[in-house]
């Protein structure tokens, strides 16, 4: 039997907030006599919110009353109440997820309607969501290209590079539409972000706040950034500058990009004309985009045009796939319920060879959630072996604590989802090589992929299974 529920998304970035509300259908696919399991079936955008300027009360602060009278005025004006909502995302990304009250501001806002799925996203995360929603992923999975997305906001570039449909690279730069800013009606600079005062002053650029800006100035820079995208796509020499303009690290280019994308406010500038005014944003956006339109990027790869652009963060919301866990489930003592843990998931690939790339492998991907010093929660995916000897899980246990050496370093369990039903005995040997000191939640049978959540119940049954509900950011393909 098929049921219909209502969903909404909620992106909150550097430059902008808007809303999407869908309709979801689910359907347990399991046969009769299995455990049941609720999977996606279809999907229909209902309702797009108007676009707004995300509200600040000063560079380092949300205003988080505006944002909210934003998102009830949109749920008005869309007809839904908020108790007609059965699941919903909440997503904060790029410089806005940087402001100090952003955590509180996204609590805030997940009171408004049903069981939230509620999240910061870092840098890398937030390129993986966006190179999922503007489909680089499923081109890649489909036709075996390795596919580049460049989400293009207002402060950040945020790049992810996808083969066969996994995640192989990602990386982040300080480049974005509104990282200069004019005052209303002309050219005189209201902002101007240290990076780009940084940028001007080594290219001799004299553009200073409160002061009035060229075109020509403007050009030079915009040029610049470009350029300087260039550099990160290993089309170009690398310069001083691209070192201080990346957030984190480099992409590592030991493969060849066959096809790019771009999506974020500044893809429709790349993708659309600047007829109405370059400026008319009150900002370099429209000038940044007719710079990328003109590089060498649109001569050296295959561009893709996704089929969202400034939306592709989150255009769809999130859903519930319940499932229930493995009977040979692990956990130290009962912490339960443990909700919006997000997945860290290990490829097949990188499991292959006794797990000799498996801590390698979560290392750099647990730089996904890493948040301006501030480590979060994460569960770590892994398939897992049928029948394994104790050698081998021996091996596994090392391995995974190798690869979480950076959560170790915090009070936060371990959270480890095995597809292969052998959660008990790696359980138990992770919590053995932690000195019998450290929460460890261990369960089996369940399959996940990066960009899910993961909700974990209280034991069921004398404690043998745990209900499991995986929530699935829903995009449009």
């Amino acid at each position: 039997m098929i049921e219909s529920i209502l969903s909404v998304g909620i992106d909150i970035g550097t430059s902008t907030t808007e809303l999407v509300f869908s309709i979801i259908k689910i359907e347990n696919t399991a046969s009769f006599a299995s455990v049941p399991r609720i999977s996606i079936v279809d999907k229909e955008v209902i309702y797009k919110s108007d676009i707004y300027l995300t509200p600040l009360l000063s560079q380092t602060e949300i205003d988080g009353l505006k944002l909210r009278d934003i998102v009830q005025m949109e749920y008005k004006k869309a007809g839904i109440r908020p108790s007609d909502i059965s699941t919903g995302v909440a997503i904060i990304t790029g410089e806005t997820a940087r402001k100090r009250n952003a955590s509180q501001v996204m609590e805030s806002l997940s009171g408004l309607a049903g069981d939230f799925v509620v999240t910061t996203a870092g840098p890398d995360l937030e390129g993986i969501i966006a190179g999922k929603g503007a489909g680089a992923y499923i081109i890649s999975k489909e036709t075996g290209k390795t596919v580049a997305n460049l989400d293009i906001g207002g402060g950040t570039t945020n790049i992810a590079v996808f083969k066969g449909g996994e995640v192989i690279d990602t990386c982040c730069l300080d480049i974005g539409g509104r990282l200069i800013r004019f005052q209303d009606g002309g050219l005189r600079v209201q902002y101007i972000a240290p990076k780009l005062k940084q940028l001007c002053a080594e290219m001799g650029v004299d553009i200073v706040q409160n002061r009035e800006a060229s075109k020509e100035q403007l050009k030079l820079i915009t040029h610049r950034m470009t350029g300087i995208l260039e550099e990160v796509l290993g089309i170009a020499a690398k310069s001083p500058a691209l070192a201080y303009m990346l957030i984190a690290q480099d992409l590592r280019r030991d493969y060849r990009i066959d096809c790019v994308s771009f999506s974020g406010g500044v893809a429709d500038c790349i993708y659309g004309s600047a007829d109405n005014g370059v400026f008319r944003f009150g900002d370099i956006g429209m000038l940044l985009g007719e710079a990328i339109r003109k590089s060498s990027i649109f001569e050296r790869f295959e561009i893709l045009v996704p089929a969202e652009t400034i939306r592709a963060t989150v255009i769809g919301a999130g859903t519930h796939t319940v499932e229930i866990s493995g009977s040979t489930i692990n956990y130290t003592r009962d912490i339960f319920p443990v909700k919006n843990i997000p997945i860290l998931k290990v490829s097949a690939k990188d499991e292959e060879n006794d797990y000799e790339m498996m801590a390698k492998s979560i290392k750099e991907k647990f730089k996904w959630f890493h948040l301006e010093g501030e480590e979060q929660q994460v569960a770590l995916a892994i398939k897992g072996v049928k029948n394994p000897s104790f050698s081998r899980v021996c091996k596994i246990a090392a391995e995974v604590l190798k690869g979480l050496e950076e959560l170790l370093k915090t009070k936060l369990p371990i959270i480890v989802i095995i597809e292969n039903d052998m959660a008990k005995a790696l359980g138990q040997t992770i919590y053995s090589l932690l000195g019998y000191n450290r929460d460890v939640i261990c369960i089996d049978n369940i399959k996940v992929e990066n960009g899910d959540y993961i909700d974990i119940g209280k034991p069921l049954s004398g404690g043998r299974v745990v209900p499991v509900i995986i929530k699935t950011l829903v995009f449009n393909s």
